[in-house]
């Protein structure tokens, strides 16, 4: 994870291009958030969670919050913490927790 304001500041370039050239350029993305998702999901189930975690939470964000001007940055930034939270409880009980713990696993959803 970024140890520096330099690391940090090219982690911020990046996303800036990266939102760009997906024609996403209102994103305001919490970097902090994400990395701290990404540490804790490798560090509790496995390595290659760290990615899928951080994608699967920013996709519920985005079903939740509402694409295009159907969304706005007040309901992304709020969609993206209850995911993110979810996850983060999630990460709590490692990989022997398993899904089926929290979640909807057992809601049939």
């Amino acid at each position: 994870m970024p140890a520096n304001e330099d690391e940090m500041q090219i982690l911020d370039q990046w996303s800036n291009r990266l939102a760009q050239a997906l024609q996403i350029l209102d994103l305001k993305v919490d970097h902090e958030l994400l990395l701290d998702l990404a540490r804790k999901s490798a560090g509790s189930v496995t390595h290659a969670a760290a990615p899928v975690t951080t994608f699967m939470v920013g996709y519920a964000a985005g079903l939740q919050a509402g694409t295009g001007s159907a969304g706005n940055r007040g309901n992304a930034a709020a969609a993206v913490a209850k995911a993110a939270d979810t996850a983060l409880q999630l990460c709590e009980d490692g990989h022997d927790g398993g899904p089926a713990r929290k979640g909807w696993a057992d809601t049939a959803q």
